[in-house]
């Protein structure tokens, strides 16, 4: 009923040739240690940048511009595995190589547990195996790199997919006449969901109540709060509460639940139980389509009243409407329509948007037999017209009616 959000693929540094010059940070506060070392590095066949401090503070002054630091553990302001946190720290993405004249193995294992990747003694590396060992070094934490972006798009998609469940339930329909079917994308920007939110719960009696709602903002805890407030409006609904009154509590639980001063826009159907009438009512969100074969007209919006959470004594005034058999419904967030048109500043709009939802009904009269094609159709026009994703989400839900029941 939705497509879901993966994780995108992280972005790694290309892999390092054997002629590309390897850029190094020596910290080491002997001047003959460190005249060896670039003795040996100017040695080896390859090449090699070598940039040198004496001190950590001189390491940590600015960014470390180096594919490999070398580390020696006795310096004038860090002793042992201290100098190794505080770099770990201050360049978290660099590779580091333990040098030092200790001959403790044990020290050693500290070292690389402690986030090093490396440890080597002075007097028992040459040039070309510091090379080598660096450049393993740089591979090494290429790979940790890659692995911690994979896990955190991971995470992202796993947050996702707990928010989906929540934004984008599964109706309460019982009618074989009816059938709701929806589409979400998320917007450009990120790949957290924003806080658009449906549902669809039909009483026994018959009555089908359905919503749609937009949290403005994007972010998770926007998502978060378009959760709650479903969840409420569903608990309200089924508990029985007269229906003037749903959109002023779920109005109490956005106050209470935001966390920053945000508003929302909603829709909420009421179609009665021989489904020939509905009744609207309207919180600063646009109005549904009704749908009768292919023809397509904009429900009535001078009902229209303040979006939810920005008067605490608003009232929102219902408008009822009547239904003809085989009626289909469509209700929407305001990103379905608020691309740019072929890369000008210009909107799409609400008119032009049904006039293309119109045109693909009368190119399609058997489109009730797969209604999710229309959307994704819809979808990727608006898409296309817009030169490339929208900015923000797209949520649409498409309730149709087969006929009497």
């Amino acid at each position: 009923m939705f497509s879901p959000t993966y994780p995108e693929t992280p972005v790694t540094p290309p892999r390092m040739s054997p002629d590309q010059p390897l850029r190094v940070l020596l910290i080491e506060d002997d001047d003959g240690d460190a005249l060896l070392v670039t003795e040996q590095l100017a040695d080896a066949a390859s090449p090699v940048q070598v940039d040198r401090v004496d001190t950590l503070a001189g390491a940590l002054s600015g960014p470390v511009e180096a594919d490999c630091v070398l580390l020696d553990l006795q310096l004038p302001d860090a002793v042992g595995l201290a100098g190794l946190t505080r770099l770990r720290q201050h360049a978290p993405a660099t590779a580091v190589v333990v040098l030092t004249g200790q001959r403790d193995e044990l020290t050693g294992i500290a070292a690389v547990a402690a986030g090093a990747q490396d440890y080597l003694v002075k007097d028992q590396v040459d040039g070309p195996l510091l090379v080598k060992a660096m450049r393993y070094a740089w591979e090494r934490k290429r790979a940790e790199e890659a692995e911690h972006q994979l896990l955190q798009q991971q995470l992202v998609a796993d947050e996702n997919s707990r928010l989906e469940r929540g934004l984008l339930p599964t109706p309460l329909l019982n009618d074989t006449t009816l059938d709701l079917t929806a589409r979400y994308r998320p917007g450009r920007h990120g790949s957290l969901l924003g806080g658009d939110f449906y549902d669809a719960v039909e009483l026994d009696d018959g009555t089908v109540h359905m919503v749609i709602g937009d949290v403005s903002g994007h972010g998770p805890d926007e998502a978060a709060l378009g959760v709650a407030l479903r969840i409420a409006w569903r608990s309200l609904v089924l508990a029985g509460l007269p229906t003037e009154q749903i959109l002023t509590t779920v109005q109490q639980v956005l106050v209470h639940e935001r966390v920053v001063r945000s508003f929302v826009t909603l829709c909420m159907i009421t179609i009665a139980p021989d489904r020939r009438s509905l009744r609207l009512r309207l919180a600063g969100h646009p109005p549904p389509l009704l749908i009768a074969g292919s023809a397509c007209r904009m429900l009535p919006d001078d009902c229209r009243g303040v979006p939810l959470g920005v008067l605490p004594d608003a009232h929102w005034q219902p408008v009822d409407v009547p239904l003809d058999p085989g009626w289909s419904l469509m209700l929407y967030t305001d990103g379905i329509f608020e691309g740019r048109v072929d890369g000008t500043s210009e909107r799409l709009g609400e008119d032009r948007m049904s006039e293309l939802l119109i045109g693909m009904l009368r190119d399609t009269p058997t489109w009730q037999t797969d209604p999710g094609e229309v959307l994704d159709r819809l979808i990727a026009t608006v898409e296309r017209i817009n030169r490339g994703p929208l900015d923000d989400d797209i949520a649409v839900a498409l309730l149709c009616h087969g006929g009497d029941r």
